[in-house]
């Protein structure tokens, strides 16, 4: 969108955790004058499955490397990691990582996730990115469950400067989504952004009131959500892909909200994300002020994790 101004070097600061320990990891296989044969490319798979890559994704990885091997486009362990870099920043087409615009009306963001991945703080942040580049948001407090959900959400958009649509504690979320297409039609609003119920993934009951929103606001707004985006916390890991698997099955995720890279290691997850579901990580969190969203780049962030 040209609108997430964030630098390679911004991304290196708040990626350091996981570049320390995928190049230490590389480092200690990838040894200078050590000669690439099986051993070190098993010991190779093993670092990349560990830094979670994904083992599905190491698998293609190791295997294109060896082809590459073999046809001598690589002849020492110095050749490696250009080649790993240029072959995982292919994984993401440029148009999978818009996103994506309602023609006319509003564009509604349903935004999904557990409770704790950090939801209603990145909901705050592209909230804040958005209308800081003069876009008209309103913030909708669809997580009624909760009781300190709908305050929560309150309090981030009196401090970043957005409406917000909401009922009483307990109310039926539906209720809430049906109010805040409602207003965001009668206020031309140019986005609203849905806050929904964190819950697990495993609970069906509640993935089913999750569709229920999602039906109620495709009714009020034709073609909408236009986005369902899911939070998930980079610190848990491949417990990640389970959770996207679930919501996916409940809602049709279109996008990744990758939360609190800047505090894991365990940044290799965005890769595996992709290459394992094919739902693209379109935005990520480095930090805890509402400014700390960049846009997805995989150029930008294969070099900060790589350099």
């Amino acid at each position: 969108m040209g609108i997430f101004t964030k630098t390679v070097q911004y991304l290196k600061e708040h990626l350091g955790r996981t570049r320390n320990r995928i190049t230490s990891s590389l480092s200690a296989v990838l040894t200078l004058g050590r000669k690439i044969d099986d051993n070190l490319l098993d010991e190779l798979e093993e670092t990349l499955i560990s830094d979670d890559i994904g083992v599905e994704t190491t698998d293609k990885l190791i295997s294109d490397l060896r082809e590459a091997y073999r046809a001598r486009q690589i002849a020492t362990t110095d050749d490696i990691i250009p080649f790993l870099k240029e072959h995982m920043k292919g994984y993401w087409p440029e148009q999978h990582r818009q996103l994506t615009i309602a023609e006319s009306g509003p564009t509604v963001i349903l935004v999904a996730g557990i409770n704790g991945s950090g939801k209603t703080t990145s909901i705050a942040k592209l909230a804040y990115v958005l209308s800081r580049n003069g876009e008209k948001v309103i913030v909708a407090a669809c997580d009624t469950f909760r009781a300190a959900a709908v305050e929560q959400l309150t309090i981030w958009a009196e401090r970043i400067g957005v409406e917000i649509v909401k009922h009483k504690s307990g109310a039926d979320p539906a209720a809430v989504a049906f109010d805040a297409c409602q207003a965001a039609v009668a206020r031309n609003a140019d986005y609203l952004i849905m806050d929904t119920a964190g819950r697990l993934h495993t609970q069906k009951h509640l993935m089913s009131e999750l569709t229920k929103i999602r039906t109620v606001t495709a009714r009020q707004i034709p073609g909408s959500p236009h986005e369902v985006l899911l939070v998930v916390d980079a610190t848990t890991g491949q417990n990640a892909i389970v959770q996207a698997k679930m919501f996916t099955e409940a809602v049709e995720v279109t996008g990744i909200f990758l939360a609190k890279l800047d505090g894991t290691a365990r940044g290799g997850i965005v890769i595996a994300i992709k290459d394992m579901l094919d739902i693209p990580v379109k935005f990520i969190g480095l930090g805890e002020k509402p400014e700390d969203i960049a846009e997805f780049d995989p150029a930008e962030f294969v070099e900060a994790l790589f350099t």
